[in-house]
Order: C-alpha cells, then sequence, then structure tokens
C-alpha cells in the first residue's frame, strides 16, 4: 500500500513533505502543541484506507467525530473486536470517555496494535501528546506516551503563539516551558525561545525512540511574515529534527462531511526544511591540464579550498571532499575546513565513482545533496542558496542552474534519486538522470557558473577576473 502520489509542483500532500514512503510499516507519533490533531487526521485522509488512529493520551470528545469509526478498548479482550468488524475508513481507538475527554490506550493494548497492523499492512498514527488546544507545550514527567515501536515522530509549534507572553493562555504548562527555555514566566515567545524549546531533551525531544525520525511541524503560518520567521526556526533546529515542515492546516475542512468535501487535503504546505549535503568532486588526474587543477591557487589557496568553503558557508552540511589521483594533498589543502575528505580508489574508471562514494557517506542523514566541481572556485554562494530554497518549496528531484539557456553547476539532487546513482558508470557524472527525472530550473543571470579549468587558458580567465 503506497501513498497516494502528489504533483513536484508545489507540495501538495503532508504525506510527501514528511517522506513516508510505504505506509505498511509506518507507525507514526504526533507530539507538542498547536494542530496535532488537524495534521493527524489530513494525514490519515491521504493515505489509502483503512488507516487505524490511536491515542495514547487524551482527545477532546468533539475530536472524535473527525474519524468514520470510532471504538474504545478498555482490556485487552476488546481488541476481539477489531477481527470480526470490517474496518473501512479512518478509525480511531482509544480508550473509554470520561467528561468531555477520551482516554489513552494502555501499553499492552498498543502492543497488540502495533502486531494486528503489522498483519494486515496497515498504517498507525498515533496521537502522543495532550496540549488542551494551546499552540505551545513542556511536556510533563509522564509525558509524551510515545510507544518503543514508532518509527517516525512529528513534533508540532503552532506559530500564532509567538510574541505572546509564558502564560496559561498560550502554554500548557508554562513553568516547565519557561524553565527549559530559559526565560521568565511573562516574558515573550521569540523564535529562539521556541527553537530552544523544540531542541531541548525535556522538551520536544523528550521520549522519542532513538531510531525514529524526528521531524518537527511548523504550524499556522498564516501569513509570509509567519513563514519567513519560520524559515528562521528552521535554521537552527535542524540540527536535531531530519526535516522541518511549515504548514498551516485547515480544521474546518476536517469538520465537512463526505458529501460536503470531507477528506479532500486542504492544508498548505510551504516548505520543507532538510539538511542539504556538499559533495565537491576532486578525484580527477586533470591529464589534460598536466597538473592537478584541484589545487591550482586562486586569491591564495586552492581552487578546492575555495569550492570547500563556499559550500560550507552556504550552510551545506555535511561537506565531503571526494579525492581520487591526488587526496593525501587535499588533506594538506583543507586541513583548516570542517569538512570530511574521502578517498576514492576507483577515481581511474571515471566521475561517476566519485559521485558513488560522495553519496555513500551522506545519504542516510540528507534530505539531497549538492555535487560541486572543485575547478569552479567561483560559482556564487546565492546561487546554492537559491537551489536550496528552490527545493525546500517543492522537493523537486532536481534543481539545476540555468545560465544562458544550457544547464550549469551546481545541481541539487534530492535523495529520492539517490538509488539511480548506482547504476552510473564512467564518465558521465549524473548526467543521466536528467532525462529519468522532471528538473526545476533556477535562471541564473550571469556566466560564472559555466567558467571551469580545464585548460592553461581557462586558468588565466579565472585569474583575470581578479583584476
Amino acid at each position: 500500500m503506497e501513498l497516494k502520489k502528489a504533483l513536484r509542483l508545489p507540495l501538495r500532500s503532508s504525506g510527501q513533505a514528511l517522506r513516508l514512503g510505504s505506509a505498511e510499516t509506518l507507525r507514526l507519533a504526533f507530539v507538542g502543541a498547536g494542530g496535532k490533531t488537524t495534521a493527524m487526521f489530513h494525514l490519515a485522509r491521504e493515505l489509502d484506507e483503512p488507516v487505524i488512529i490511536a491515542a495514547t493520551t487524551h482527545l477532546a470528545v468533539e475530536q472524535v467525530q473527525l474519524a468514520d469509526q470510532h471504538f474504545i478498548l478498555q482490556k485487552i479482550k476488546d481488541t476481539n473486536h477489531l477481527d470480526d468488524i470490517a474496518l473501512s475508513g479512518v478509525i480511531l481507538l482509544t480508550g473509554p470517555i470520561e467528561g468531555n475527554r477520551t482516554t489513552g490506550l494502555s501499553e499492552e493494548i498498543m502492543a497488540w496494535l502495533d502486531q494486528f497492523c503489522g498483519y494486515h499492512s496497515l498504517p498507525m498514527l498515533i496521537e502522543a501528546d495532550g496540549s488542551r488546544q494551546l499552540p505551545f507545550k513542556a511536556p510533563a514527567s509522564h509525558e509524551p506516551p510515545i510507544p518503543e515501536f514508532v518509527n517516525t515522530v512529528v513534533v508540532v509549534a503552532g506559530l500564532s503563539g509567538l510574541g505572546k507572553p509564558i502564560n496559561a493562555d498560550w502554554v500548557h504548562r508554562p513553568e516547565h516551558f519557561a524553565k527549559i527555555s530559559e526565560v521568565d514566566l511573562g516574558e515573550k515567545i521569540t523564535p529562539d525561545v521556541l527553537a530552544r524549546v523544540l531542541m531541548h531533551p525535556e522538551g520536544g525531544l523528550k521520549n522519542i525512540p532513538p531510531k525514529a525520525r524526528r521531524i518537527a511541524l511548523l504550524n499556522q503560518a498564516d501569513s509570509p511574515e509567519m513563514q519567513a520567521t519560520a524559515q528562521s526556526i528552521a535554521k537552527i533546529i535542524t540540527s536535531e529534527f531530519q526535516s522541518v515542515i511549515v504548514s498551516a492546516f485547515n480544521v474546518q475542512a476536517l469538520g465537512l462531511s463526505k458529501d460536503e468535501g470531507f477528506g479532500r487535503p486542504n492544508a498548505n504546505i510551504f516548505a520543507v526544511y532538510e539538511s542539504i549535503a556538499g559533495i565537491v568532486l576532486a578525484g580527477g588526474s586533470a591529464v589534460r591540464y598536466g597538473e592537478p587543477k584541484q589545487l591550482l591557487p586562486w586569491k591564495g589557496k586552492p581552487l578546492v579550498w575555495h569550492v570547500a568553503k563556499k559550500a560550507l558557508t552556504a550552510g551545506l552540511s555535511p561537506v565531503v571532499v571526494v579525492g581520487g589521483a591526488y587526496t593525501s594533498q587535499l588533506g594538506d589543502a583543507l586541513e583548516d575546513l570542517s569538512v570530511e575528505i574521502i578517498h576514492n580508489p576507483d577515481w581511474t574508471e571515471g566521475q561517476s565513482t566519485s559521485v558513488k562514494v560522495g553519496l555513500g557517506a551522506v545519504q542516510t542523514q540528507v534530505g539531497g545533496a549538492i555535487f560541486l566541481l572543485a575547478d569552479q572556485p567561483q560559482v556564487p554562494e546565492t546561487l546554492i542558496h537559491s537551489l536550496v530554497e528552490a527545493h525546500t518549496q517543492g522537493l523537486f528531484p532536481i534543481v539545476a542552474p540555468l545560465v544562458q539557456g544550457q544547464r550549469a553547476n551546481p545541481v541539487l539532487f534530492d535523495r529520492t534519486t539517490f538509488p539511480d546513482f548506482q547504476n552510473l558508470t564512467g564518465d558521465a557524472g549524473a548526467r543521466k538522470l536528467f532525462s529519468m527525472y522532471p528538473v526545476k530550473w533556477v535562471p541564473w543571470h550571469d556566466d560564472l557558473p559555466i567558467l571551469d579549468v580545464d585548460t592553461p587558458e581557462d586558468y588565466q580567465k579565472l585569474l583575470n577576473l581578479l583584476k
């Protein structure tokens, strides 16, 4: 059972933004505050039905109506009913109703549900935190109750609380929120304060299983100004989260009946921020040039140093430099930069081998990679930023600059393309992938990105830029 396909321009589904892949083994928990339930039901409506939603914490009674079926499981024997009924649509499973709230399911029942969903190849979404419908919260000592089998955790924050005071009107458990954010009660909640709470082991990161993917959902970004603020937060917290999604989910759509349009995706996902790796290809022997051109001096440093520095300054992370014929010299050339130097033992077989070696070092950590050539030190940092920004808005498979009507370097490849790199051979690099995927072109209005150093004349042109 695969997630329904979404168009690549623009981002149209939360499933695409979350990079969920196959839904059969999906065990996803929502924690935090500021739109957990709305986001969870939006995602459930995008998945192939039936979909199980389980709650390990309280839900408001009015939220039960968002499901197609609701079953109360108080004891483990109550789970027998699920084998006897026709499951369809979105099925909500909770504990008994007490007052105006449902109660959470026990650990024993949750473990049984994990096996049940595995046997029937069903996805399970879990509401694993309560926030009294406030935009922010800090977890109590017993929260959040995230089962160990969960493989993805979405930490939600509602940006409508930014600029508001740390008090009970905006924050669930404000005293603890103030403590872990290191500010006083009553102080304004700034983007930096929110970022500290989201990254704190007793805040947004609490109780997340060690092997689970960590995703931050900055919700309620209802204006361009709020989206820009979300971007500033994302840049801070991507060190702790594999992905940061900026969104504004529409709760009203989830209150509609099926005849009125219930279940139609009606969420705006504005951007997805992920770590993008920089892979500097410096493995060639420069036979045509006659000496290692990646080590030629320019502005007092080797060419490869300038390329690696540009990648770091532009925020690419991690940055790896793939060497081959001159790997040992690269260590001296780059000793003052925080980059990883990797040797490609098969460099004589062409650039495709260096591409694969570079990807092998980063692909489990990142949402994409930008390949840079060691003999193009003049590539603007602003171009690198533009490629990354374009990728955040659509998770396009390939993002490339278009200069004077032709493709230029560097090029960003989304992680969805990584498996196809294994089929590349020879010195073709990644050009073959341009015929396999749609390309998001970024027009660029100067020709610096198409100037590389293949001959002494090219090098002289590069030196002339300094005059």
